[in-house]
């Protein structure tokens, strides 16, 4: 008998317990259908030996340079990471690529923002790659060797990777159907609950919130403008006067295709920036309300409670002192 095929998950601070849940689950529908132990899954993390989750969650990991041998290696993320964390990350897998025995028969894989790491350190040079669509554009320029497509996922020779959220599914369904073929791959989805598998050629789907232009180039043009200046906020005379229209024109398009007002939207996309600088950096709360237009402390501060229903202060410590799952829980999951 064969051994079971290693599968090494690295989850990086931030990541997604549905994208965890559901690469685990998958797995382990793999091994129920084929009647055996098919897939051995581990979880590494990348910085000491806990890892915390997108919803606070501490899970329980194996530090990263116990990773001996695996025969899929894929990295878990859904925010950005810590440069330094990343580098770490990026590192091993450069070191581990190029001293391993096994190193050429190794899969390399990235889910959500977990691909970029790759991208980063060259690992995806000359593959087809996907990526989380909110850091699609950004990529595209930053990593010109690489092709990226706005699809749910790519399978390139040793190399896959998925967009956001349930696109690791279809990314992990279409590559069991190419190890055990349809009739296998159909069983597992359906012993998941899923009608059907999605192909890599169907877009990722994106937020209406995010899809703003909707056929309006002047509207596209002043939403670039407002995600430009989140620092210096123009007036919403200064952006009708730039992109050609009257400020009443402006509220009429912003009405028309995003319900709401133009000093709204604005002031939600510099709120939900600053909710993500709060989350993903160690700068200061003064220094991320100034970096989102906000003239003072107190003046960031209520208005950030105002919308969200607490304090920016209040929200890092959401994310600072997050939830200890019991030693139980942890080997549930483990």
């Amino acid at each position: 008998m064969q051994p079971p095929f290693s599968v090494s998950l690295i989850l990086l601070p931030g990541f997604s317990l549905f994208a965890l849940g559901a690469v685990r689950s998958l797995f382990a529908a793999a091994n129920e259908v084929g009647g055996e132990l098919l897939y051995q899954v581990e979880q590494y993390a990348a910085d000491g030996t806990q890892v915390i989750t997108q919803c606070g969650v501490v899970l329980s990991a194996h530090p990263i340079d116990q990773l001996q041998r695996a025969d899929l290696l894929m990295l878990v993320a859904d925010e950005r990471v810590e440069p330094s964390i990343a580098n770490t990350t990026g590192n091993f897998l450069k070191q581990y690529l190029s001293s391993s025995h096994h190193a050429s028969e190794s899969i390399l894989g990235g889910c959500g923002t977990g691909t970029q790491i790759l991208a980063e350190h060259g690992l995806l040079d000359g593959y087809r790659a996907a990526i989380h669509w909110q850091i699609l554009a950004d990529a595209v320029k930053r990593y010109p060797s690489i092709v990226f497509t706005p699809g749910l996922f790519e399978i390139d020779r040793n190399r896959i990777s998925a967009g956001a959220g349930a696109a690791v599914l279809d990314l992990l369904l279409h590559w069991l159907e190419q190890r055990h073929g349809n009739t296998f791959a159909a069983e597992v989805a359906a012993s998941l609950g899923l009608e059907r598998l999605r192909g890599s050629d169907e877009r990722q789907p994106v937020p209406a919130s995010a899809q703003p232009a909707l056929g309006s180039a002047r509207l596209k043009e002043a939403l670039e403008l407002m995600a430009a200046n989140l620092a210096e906020p123009l007036q919403a005379e200064d952006i009708a006067q730039l992109v050609g229209v009257s400020r009443r024109q402006l509220e009429r398009l912003f009405r028309q295709h995003l319900d709401t007002f133009p000093s709204r939207y604005y002031l939600e996309l510099r709120l939900k920036h600053a909710r993500r600088q709060l989350k993903q950096t160690t700068q200061s709360i003064l220094q991320v309300g100034l970096a989102c237009g906000f003239t003072s402390g107190p003046h960031f501060s209520t208005t950030y409670r105002n919308y969200f229903g607490y304090t920016p202060r209040e929200e890092r410590a959401r994310h600072s002192m997050p939830q200890v799952m019991t030693k139980n829980s942890e080997e549930d999951i483990q």
